[in-house]
Formats: C-alpha cells, sequence, structure tokens
C-alpha cells in the first residue's frame, strides 16, 4: 500500500472523523483500525456495529479501550446508511469520512482525499476506483458495468460528473453533513448523499484511490437487489425531495 502524501497529514490542523459501519467483519476490522490509527493526522474513530451475529462486538469493545476510539452498536440490522447515520450524529470532527471495514480501501489515500479539503478548494470529496494510476485488484465485469451505469444515471439528474458515485470513499466538512437528513438506511446512502450534497450546491471533487475488492466467499455484501434499489433511490432522492 502506498504511503505518498503522508507528511502532508501531520501539519493539519482539522480534526478528521473516520466513520466505520461495521457489520460481521471480525476477520478484517483490528487490522484495518490499525492502518486508521496510523494515519498521521488528529483523528477520532467512530465505529458502529450493525448487530454482528459474529465475535465483531467483542472485537470492538477491546478496541474501545484506545481515548481515540468510540463504539456503538444497533440492537438490530439496519443497514450501512442507518450506521453512518448513527456515526455521523456522534462525530465532533471538523470533516467526516467514510471508511468500510473491511481492507478493500486503503487508509493510505486519506491524504489525497483531505488535501481539496484543507485547502480550501472542496467541500466534498468522493473517491474514485475508476480513475488516477492507482492500484486495483481485478474481479467482476458486471459489477464494474453495474458502477457505471449507476454514476452515469445520477450524473443525468445530478448534473455532475462524476466516475464513481457508489465510491465507500465520501469526505463531507461537517457543516455539509448537518445541513443534511439521511434517510436511506442500506446502501442506499449512495444515491442519497449524492443528490443532496448535488442540490446544496456543494463543491465536489475527485481524487483517484487504490481499490482490493472482495469476492463473494471474502465477505461482499452488496447485491443486485441493492442495485435495482439505488436506481430508485436515484429518481427519488432527486426528483421528490
Amino acid at each position: 500500500m502506498g504511503r505518498s502524501g503522508d507528511n502532508l497529514l501531520k501539519t493539519r490542523a482539522m480534526k478528521l472523523s473516520v466513520i466505520i459501519p461495521v457489520y460481521n467483519e471480525e476477520q478484517t476490522v483490528e487490522e484495518l483500525v490499525a492502518e486508521v490509527l496510523a494515519v498521521p493526522v488528529e483523528k477520532e474513530i467512530i465505529l458502529v456495529d450493525d448487530c454482528s451475529t459474529d465475535n465483531t462486538s467483542d472485537k470492538l469493545k477491546a478496541l474501545e479501550s484506545h481515548p481515540n476510539i468510540r463504539a456503538y452498536r444497533h440492537t438490530v440490522n439496519e443497514g450501512k446508511g442507518a450506521a453512518l447515520r448513527t456515526g455521523f450524529q456522534h462525530a465532533s470532527g471538523d470533516v467526516l469520512l467514510i471508511q468500510d471495514a473491511d481492507l478493500e480501501y486503503d487508509p493510505h489515500d486519506y491524504s489525497k482525499l483531505l488535501a481539496p479539503i484543507e485547502s480550501g478548494r472542496a467541500d466534498v470529496v468522493y473517491g474514485s476506483r475508476f480513475i488516477g494510476g492507482d492500484s486495483h485488484r481485478v474481479l467482476y465485469f458486471w459489477h464494474s458495468v453495474g458502477n457505471r451505469f449507476l454514476t452515469l444515471l445520477s450524473n443525468i439528474f445530478t448534473n455532475l460528473n462524476l466516475s464513481d458515485m457508489e465510491v465507500c470513499y465520501k469526505v463531507f466538512r461537517r457543516e455539509v453533513i448537518e445541513g443534511i437528513t439521511i434517510e436511506e438506511n442500506r446502501f442506499g446512502f449512495e444515491p442519497e448523499i449524492t443528490a443532496k450534497v448535488a442540490k446544496q450546491g456543494c463543491r465536489i471533487y475527485e481524487v483517484g484511490i487504490s481499490y482490493s475488492g472482495r469476492t463473494y466467499q471474502e465477505g461482499k455484501k452488496i447485491g443486485w437487489r441493492d442495485g435495482v434499489h439505488a436506481i430508485r433511490c436515484i429518481v427519488r432522492y432527486n426528483l421528490f425531495r
């Protein structure tokens, strides 16, 4: 994993809140949190366990002994959007960053993701798995097609030119999230938040990131039904909200 740009973070004055929704990630969450902690920027880590059925909850309790880590648990599995809603409510940072609990996304990309906000150019930054020269694991063709289709459809409604609307890495100035009510509980969060930041007139930047995707055997959770629901969300939040 590349570490270029890490020195830039050492001089940052802004506090970062890293929001991590977690569901059945006992195999990866400890390593992921260690990588986030290693990024040299002032930060808090907020873990939201969405009613995991494995040993994730016990691992989060152990991690919470760190002074910069807080963990919350849902008593019912509600979905990624609901976990993020909980995390945002408890965040105290100036900048909020979404991080998945698996190891698909590399925290060493934080320097690139934060740079447009730190320089005062952006209110929102999206990562992109489809631009830049960083490494990407080669996986499912039809997932790639589906992601590009959903991004295109979203762009048609928002008039943005994003390349990867469905990406995990999204970073927001605190004021942006404070002005938005998140309604979606599952993966519909992605098109919902995109529609709402577009309507706010936010300055949105996109930066290339590395990506090490998982197979379904390795724990990938999103499926075709989520793609169908994303289409509904694109229409709903662009035309009726």
